[in-house]
Parts: structure tokens; C-alpha cells; sequence
């Protein structure tokens, strides 16, 4: 499993500052991983639930669960533990950055433990080993015969994964190419993008089984049972934890409990894929349209705020003012909003603990505050100058001035910049869904790993979003026709 390039190496970007800040924790000096943990009563498990089999959401008596082979092997961990399971949902990306900032206390993800992993995490033994193969349309079944026929072709992988590695080291003959989510690489492959998909045998056996247009060959790697192990990652030097995971895997192992984690699992799975209609979900995207209104209204509103303070500071003739409210535009404005997203949820939240969505709202307002403020700096600007002297020639202060005269024709020239950043608040929060908020573009990702369609979600999502902005442009309209009449 992986996700894009820019946000995996944001992510490690992101854990250098904290760990060179010291806000990683203490693991490594003083190991009482499995003490904290005991004393909280609670298991705080990062996951990423869009890879069925290993971990998916469905829905159980009208409520999303996740489900899965990785949750089951969880809720043992926290059993034997004698403890409260906490599911945290994030973007792939983001479980290893989440135990290395102390978010969770372990990650479990359908994760490998690379040599370049174990490098900044501690793993558990192997809980799982699966096996390496190629997802093809089954119409090419005569050309791909075996997985040696893929060289020269176009293949595909998720960007960051074991197999995107594999592909690089066995098909660098081949056209490669990557994507974010699995339901991606599928969709690209089912309309010819690409001719092949290199994914891990459960997934693929869940796709074949529920994809009649799909077919499976083995990859044919070498070590492939080595290189196809799955293991819980934890902060390192966490060996008490790691210890104790272990004695629950033995546990697993001894029972032969794995066979029966992925048999459940496979249920869930063909419930899914049997009632793949999107109104079966309609409560997936009802919460997802209540989170991203709710992100909107709330950065929004703060957002004019702080924008407010930022112009009057960054217009104000004490530099000790001016300067850290033009610097703070600067960095806001160039920098991308995903960096502040991990900066606020992972690099603040080391110092406070804090909800995904709190922070994905205080991230957002973050970033509209220095949009807003050059937005009203541009309205102040457009004013004439006439308008300050003969304010100020009435025996108004500076202060009245600016609050009773300048920031009120400001704003009525402003609307419809104001209108634009308010619509673009709507659209660009949905980066949120990589912190695990639970917003539209999060649901449309485990609504697509559910029932196996790549394009009904994205369109019902597509409809969502539009009705949205346009209602919102209405209203915004509307609001500065009245304004353009007084």
C-alpha cells in the first residue's frame, strides 16, 4: 500500500522536524510503551481502511465498522492486553507518521517491514504472509500467461508499496506507473491504461472473485514469501510492546485463527459486492457532506477573522506588526496545504492532543486567513484615498476610520473574491481525508474499496460537491445584489 510521492515524502519531511524537535516521544530512552498503554485503558491503532481484505469498513446494523484480517488480529492485541481497541482511520501515508509522532501506538495496515522501514519504526513478526501477483484483464488471459509475458508492457502499482519496489527490480524493461488507491490501478486497468496491476494475492482474489472481467497470475518473484510478510508497526524502541504483540501473534498462530480472520473478512466482502447500489451507503456521504460543511463553515468564518487581524497587522506602521503578519502570508500562501495539514495534526498535535477534525478545521482556517487577508488588503487598496481623509477630517481616529469607513466599502467591493474563497474552501478541504477526517473524499474512498466500483462513488461525490458550491454561489449572489441595492 503506499500513496503519492509528494505526500510520502512530506509525511518523512514532516517526522525529521518533529523528531529533531523532540516531539516524537521517548520510546527509544525509556520503553514504557506497554506501561502507557495499560494505564490509558486504551490500544490507539492507526489504520487505513480502503484494502480489503485486510481492512475495510461496512456497515452492521445501520453503523460503519471496520472490519478485516489486520482489525481482528487488533482486537486480540487489545484483549490480551486487557484493553480498549481505538481505531484511528488515515490516509496510508500517514499510519507510520502517526506512531512516530505518538498519535497511535501501533500501525497495522497490510504493512511489510522493509529494511528502509525498520530504519525509523520497530515491527512485530510476521502475522500473515500472503504472496505477490498480477491483476489482468481476463480477455488477455492468452497473451499474459505467466507474469513473464508482462515485460516490455505497461504496468501499474500503488505508489510507495512493496510491489511498486518489486515492479522497479523485476520490470525495468517495462513501462511503470503508480497511483494513489487500489481502486485507481483497477479502474486504469479496466479501461486499458495500463496491462497489468502488481497487488498482494488476497486483494487481488477479492477482485477476481467479484470482477468478472478481471483474471490473476502469480507474480513469480523470488522470495516471494519472504517479501510478502505483514507486521504491526510501533514507535521505536518499543520493545515491551513489540514483546507483547508477539505473544498475541503466537496466540494467533497456535490457533490457526489467521484462516478464520480472512474467512470473516470474506463475507464482508461478498455483503459489500453483493448490494454495491451507492444508496446503500447514502450514510457515508450524508456524514461525509455534514463533516465537509461543517470544516467549511467553521474555517471560513475564522478564517475572515484572522484575515482581518493579518491585514490590519501587516498594514500597520510598527514593523514589530507588519512583519510576522507579511511573513505568515508568505509561508501560507507557498507552501502546500497538505504540509500544513500533517504540521497541525502531527507536528501541534505531539503537543496537544487533539481530534483529526479539530485539527483538520484549524488547519483549513490557517490557510484561508492568508488568503482572506490579501484579498481585504487588495479591497483597502482599491478604496480612494479621499475616503480615509475626509473620515479622519470629521474627527474620527484611525481606529473608527478603518472599522466604520474603510473595512465596510472594502468588503462590498471584496464579495465576490470573498464568494470565490469560500467555494474554494468547500473543494480544497477534502485534503483533510489524509489525517482520517471523515469528510466527502474520505467516504468516496472506502465506499470504492467496498463495493469494487471505481466510477458510481466519484460521480455521486462529483453531484454532492456541485450542488454544494452552487447553492453556496446562489446565496452569495443573492446576498450581493441586496448589497450593490442599499
Amino acid at each position: 500500500m503506499g500513496k503519492n510521492k509528494i505526500g510520502s515524502l512530506l509525511a518523512t519531511l514532516l517526522v525529521f522536524f518533529t523528531m529533531a524537535f523532540g516531539m516524537t516521544g521517548k520510546a527509544s530512552a525509556d520503553d514504557n510503551s506497554l506501561l502507557k498503554i495499560k494505564e490509558a485503558g486504551v490500544l490507539k491503532v492507526a489504520t487505513s481502511p480502503d484494502y480489503p481484505p485486510f481492512e475495510s469498513q461496512t456497515t452492521i446494523n445501520g453503523q460503519s465498522q471496520d472490519v478485516g484480517l489486520d482489525i481482528e488480529v487488533a482486537k486480540q492485541i487489545a484483549k490480551d492486553l486487557g484493553v480498549k481497541l481505538k481505531i484511528m482511520n488515515m490516509d496510508f501515508g500517514s499510519v507510520l507518521v502517526a506512531i512516530q509522532t505518538g498519535k497511535a501506538d501501533m500501525a497495522i495496515a497490510g504493512l511489510t517491514p522493509t529494511d528502509e522501514r525498520r530504519q525509523s519504526v520497530d515491527f512485530s513478526k510476521v502475522y500473515y504472509t500472503g504472496g505477490q501477483t498480477f491483476l489482468i484483464n481476463k480477455k488477455d488471459v492468452k497473451k499474459f500467461k505467466t507474469a513473464k509475458n508482462l515485460h516490455g508492457q505497461k504496468i501499474a502499482t500503488q505508489t510507495g508499496s512493496l510491489q511498486n519496489s518489486l515492479a522497479k527490480k523485476y520490470f525495468d524493461d517495462s513501462t511503470l506507473s503508480s497511483m494513489d488507491k487500489t481502486p485507481d490501478l483497477i479502474f486504469s486497468l479496466e479501461n486499458q491504461k495500463v496491462d497489468a496491476v502488481g497487488i498482494e494475492k488476497p486483494v487481488a482474489q477479492a477482485y477476481v472473485a467479484h470482477n468478472k472481467n478481471l483474471a490473476m497470475i502469480d507474480a513469480g518473484y523470488p522470495n516471494d514469501a519472504a517479501e510478502s510478510g505483514k507486521a504491526i508497526a510501533v514507535a521505536k524502541g518499543s520493545t515491551a510492546l513489540v514483546n507483547a504483540m508477539n505473544q498475541s501473534i503466537d496466540k494467533i498462530e497456535q490457533h490457526h485463527w489467521t484462516d478464520k480472520y480472512l474467512k470473516e473478512a470474506g463475507k464482508y466482502v461478498d455483503d459489500n459486492a453483493a448490494d454495491t447500489s451507492m444508496m446503500r451507503y447514502w450514510h457515508y456521504f450524508y456524514n461525509g457532506f455534514l463533516n465537509t460543511t461543517l470544516i467549511a463553515v467553521i474555517a471560513v468564518v475564522f478564517g475572515i477573522l484572522l484575515g482581518v487581524l493579518l491585514v490590519l497587522m501587516k498594514l500597520s506602521a510598527w514593523k514589530l506588526l507588519a512583519w510576522p503578519a507579511t511573513a505568515y502570508i508568505e509561508i501560507v500562501r507557498g507552501t502546500p496545504m497538505m504540509v500544513q495539514v500533517l504540521l497541525v495534526y502531527f507536528g501541534l498535535g505531539a503537543l496537544i492532543n487533539m481530534p483529526a477534525l479539530v485539527a483538520g478545521i484549524i488547519a483549513v482556517a490557517l490557510n484561508s486567513g492568508a488568503y482572506v487577508a490579501e484579498i481585504i488588503r487588495g479591497g483597502i487598496n482599491s478604496l480612494d484615498k479621499g475616503q480615509k481623509e475626509a473620515a479622519q477630517s470629521l474627527g474620527l481616529s484611525k481606529v473608527d476610520t478603518m472599522r466604520f469607513v474603510i473595512l465596510p466599502q472594502a468588503f462590498k467591493n471584496i464579495w465576490p473574491s470573498l464568494g470565490n474563497e469560500f467555494v474554494s474552501v468547500i473543494k480544497e478541504s477534502s485534503i483533510v481525508s489524509i489525517i482520517g477526517v471523515t469528510d466527502l473524499i474520505y467516504q468516496l474512498n472506502v465506499v470504492r474499496a467496498d463495493t469494487y466500483r471505481g466510477v458510481a462513488p466519484i460521480v455521486v461525490v462529483m453531484v454532492i460537491y456541485f450542488l454544494m458550491t452552487f447553492s453556496l454561489t446562489r446565496l452569495l449572489n443573492h446576498i450581493e445584489r441586496k448589497m450593490n441595492h442599499e
